[in-house]
């Protein structure tokens, strides 16, 4: 098999996996494609969570502290919080209220003011682990019976909202819900730390069957001014999203460049019957472009986003949209410079032992270079033991994020100036390195590689990775200097592009 060209070794994964329909979870390491760099995101929830409006601050920052740690061991090495289910807050916000979801009441501050984005953000860049933050764009009220507090935008904007299957939302169609939804997110650019921003598939709301969209006054108002006719709704309503995803991105770009936008859509782009080219995939359900107005492709085309997230929750074999056929559809489209993550759900997945053909699958195709794990809880549990499989067999070795070059594309660097010094802490190995929180270019972390005295360098393997960490210092294992490890440093910036060969030092430990 080794002997073969990539290429068909691929191919052939891709023909073995896709007829199969379960796998039993075997004990292997399975390689990713580029061993090294793989994004491992996870989303934790904050909608419908009543954990947190209980805890007391220290409370909350020990809980947080306990499953951080026990995300990165299972080879997390991005955390996607979910800070805005409501139009509300999980972090101090002058433009909307603090969350019920965080406090029982909305509007309700945490004691102290306690700022949980902000101590997240600092514990997971403590850890060298990614924040994203999290948004529902649209949405206002989930059910209906939320109570608003005084200070919410619903208040002084009534009629910029409309009330759906019993949600309030915001109309997609008024250009001053698009410009509010921006301000929002220019806030938290501006003032927090974190490396992108996170939207999930909630756009135009899921459709009820027998139940209009009541966009009418604002189709009246703007779609009809713009020049779409009653029978090209549809496209005015995609187009309202498309405005939306793109002033997104426009405003990240001017308040911090190497801030990414990427998006989680519902797996399911277009199925193919209902596709005149039949470009869509052999699905049958509920669709992005045709039914919540989201036309994710185009915004992959026009580099609106960074990377793309498709949900592909379904088991491997589902009979309306086979995990398989999804996978292999969404690789097969033209990614451009966006990079392609899969949204894994853990429970489906263990529950059908089915982790182990969907990693092979996304180590196959050519285009996914990682995946994010539904809800993080179920890491937490174990769920039928998928932590203890991701830590063995899947992530044994630490990954880093690939790089998004089409962003920034030069390497960091090198660090300067390796040295050994006996400190309180113990051995310690320290360096120099350029960093500044506003020059994305310079070091933003490290990676620490360790190699045996006679053996071969080689800065692609994982294997050989010891640190990443933030800090310019390592604590050397020091072993009563009888054996001789050469050391070697990379820089990595904020676009997560390494130093191209690192700075070595060999040390008697």
């Amino acid at each position: 098999m080794s002997s073969l060209p990539s290429k068909v070794v691929v191919l052939f994964c891709l023909l073995w996996l896709v007829g199969c329909k379960t796998i039993p979870v075997t004990s292997r390491f399975v390689p990713a494609k580029d061993a090294k760099h793989e994004f491992r995101g996870a989303w934790i929830q904050t909608a419908f969570q009543g954990e947190y409006q209980t805890m007391t601050p220290e409370a909350m920052k020990k809980d947080f502290v306990r499953k951080l740690d026990y995300l990165q061991a299972c080879g997390i090495n991005a955390i996607i919080f979910q800070v805005r289910p409501e139009a509300d807050a999980f972090y101090q916000s002058a433009l909307e209220p603090w969350s019920r979801f965080y406090t029982g009441e909305q509007g309700k501050a945490p004691e102290g003011n306690f700022d949980l984005m902000e101590f997240l953000i600092e514990e997971c860049h403590k850890r060298t682990l990614e924040f994203h933050a999290w948004l529902n764009p649209y949405r206002v009220s989930t059910s209906g019976n939320t109570k608003l507090a005084k200070s919410h935008v619903y208040h002084r904007y009534p009629e910029r909202f409309v009330t759906y299957n019993k949600q309030i939302l915001f109309d997609p169609g008024i250009p001053e819900n698009r410009e509010f939804i921006c301000r929002v997110v220019r806030d938290i650019v501006l003032r927090y730390d974190v490396d992108a921003i996170h939207m999930d598939d909630y756009f135009y709301p899921y459709p009820v069957a027998g139940m209009a969209f009541p966009d009418d006054k604002s189709f009246q108002r703007y779609g009809l001014t713009q020049g779409y006719t009653e029978t090209q709704r549809a496209d005015w309503r995609r187009e309202n999203v498309n405005v939306l995803i793109s002033e997104l991105k426009r405003t990240i770009l001017l308040v911090k460049p190497w801030v990414r936008l990427g998006i989680s859509p519902f797996g399911i782009y277009r199925n193919k019957k209902n596709t005149p080219d039949g470009s869509g995939s052999e699905t049958n359900g509920l669709q992005n472009y045709d039914d919540l107005y989201a036309d994710v492709l185009h915004w992959v085309k026009q580099g609106w986003i960074d990377y793309n997230m498709p949900q592909i929750y379904w088991e491997i074999g589902h009979s309306a949209a086979n995990y398989n056929t999804l996978a292999v559809w969404w690789d097969a489209q033209h990614v451009y410079d966006c990079h392609l993550y899969i949204g894994q759900d853990v429970a489906r997945t263990m529950k059908a032992d089915q982790l182990t053909p969907k990693m092979l699958l996304e180590r196959a195709l050519p285009r996914v270079s990682g995946n994010c794990f539904w809800p993080a809880n179920e890491l937490l549990w174990n769920n039928k033991g998928v932590a203890d499989s991701l830590k063995q067999n899947y992530h044994p070795y630490p990954a880093l994020i690939p790089p998004y070059t089409h962003l920034h594309d030069q390497a960091p660097k090198e660090v300067r100036k390796l040295k050994t010094v006996w400190t309180p802490k113990g051995y310690v190995l320290r360096w120099k390195a350029k960093q500044s929180p506003t020059n994305p270019e310079l070091a933003r972390y490290f990676v620490v590689y360790r190699f045996g005295e006679k053996e071969e360098v080689d800065l692609n393997n994982p294997a050989k990775i010891v640190a990443i960490t933030s800090d310019t210092e390592y604590i050397l294992p020091y072993e009563k200097g009888k054996n001789k490890y050469r050391y070697i440093i990379t820089a990595v910036d904020r676009f997560h592009n390494e130093s191209l060969k690192g700075k070595g030092k060999k040390i008697k430990l």
